[in-house]
C-alpha cells in the first residue's frame, strides 16, 4: 500500500450529502478483483451521460478539477453498500484524501486499508475548505498526517484527529496484509532463533 504522510493538491468542491458507494462506483464495474482501472468509471453515473459523453458540469470533468487529489464532500460520505471497490476507484483516479464532517464507518476503515486519508472536520470547517476549493486549480490544500492539520490556500489551519493505529498504517503503507507481515516478522525471528538454540542440529 501506498504510504500517505502529506499531500498538497488541488481539492474537488463536491457539496452533496449522501454520496453513496454506488455512485462512487456502481455495481455493473464491480466483476473485478484488480485494484486497478476503476478510476475510469468513478462517479460515473455522475460523470458521463447516457452515450458515454462527459457531464459538462460536474466538478471532475471541468479542467480546473481534472488533476484533484482532495476531495471536500458533504456530509455522510460513502454511506450504502460495503464495497471496497469505492476507496478502490478513488485511489485509481488519483484521490487521496476526502474531507467531510462525517463518513459510513465501513467506507472509513476501508479508506485508511487502501491508502486514502478520510477526515472528519466541524462543518463550519468543512465549509471554510468547500469555499476554498471553488477557487479552483490556483487554490490547493495542504495535509499533514503527521502533524494532524490541513491547511487552506489561504493559509488557515485546522487540526484533525485521528486514531494512533490508522495513522501508523497509513504513514507506513501498511495494510492488513502488510501490518501481519511486519508483526510475523519479529515472531519468526524469535521462533527461529529459539529453534536454534532448542534444536541445534536442525
Amino acid at each position: 500500500m501506498e504510504k500517505f504522510t502529506s499531500l498538497t493538491g488541488i481539492a474537488a468542491p463536491m457539496p452533496l450529502v449522501n454520496i453513496d458507494t454506488d455512485m462512487i462506483i456502481p455495481k455493473q464495474f464491480l466483476k473485478t478483483i484488480k485494484r486497478t482501472g476503476l478510476g475510469a468509471n468513478l462517479f460515473d453515473e455522475m460523470r458521463f451521460d447516457r452515450d458515454g459523453n462527459e457531464v459538462d458540469d460536474f466538478v471532475l470533468n471541468q479542467p480546473a478539477y481534472r488533476s484533484a487529489e482532495i476531495l471536500v464532500a458533504g456530509d455522510n460520505f460513502g454511506c450504502g453498500s460495503s464495497r471496497e471497490h469505492a476507496p478502490w476507484a478513488l485511489m485509481d483516479f488519483g484521490i487521496r484524501c476526502v474531507i467531510s464532517t462525517s463518513f459510513a464507518d465501513i467506507f472509513y476503515n476501508n479508506c485508511f486499508k487502501n491508502g486514502i486519508l478520510p477526515v472528519k472536520l466541524p462543518k463550519d470547517q468543512v465549509d471554510a475548505l468547500m469555499k476554498d476549493a471553488e477557487k479552483g486549480a490556483n487554490a490547493r490544500i495542504s495535509v499533514d498526517l503527521e502533524a494532524q492539520t490541513i491547511t487552506s490556500s489561504d493559509g488557515e489551519t485546522f487540526a484533525f484527529d485521528v486514531d494512533p493505529f490508522k495513522k501508523h498504517c497509513l504513514l507506513n503503507g501498511l495494510d492488513d496484509i502488510g501490518l501481519t507481515v511486519e508483526n510475523a516478522a519479529a515472531s519468526i525471528d524469535a521462533f527461529e532463533a529459539k529453534l536454534a538454540q532448542d534444536r541445534p542440529w536442525v
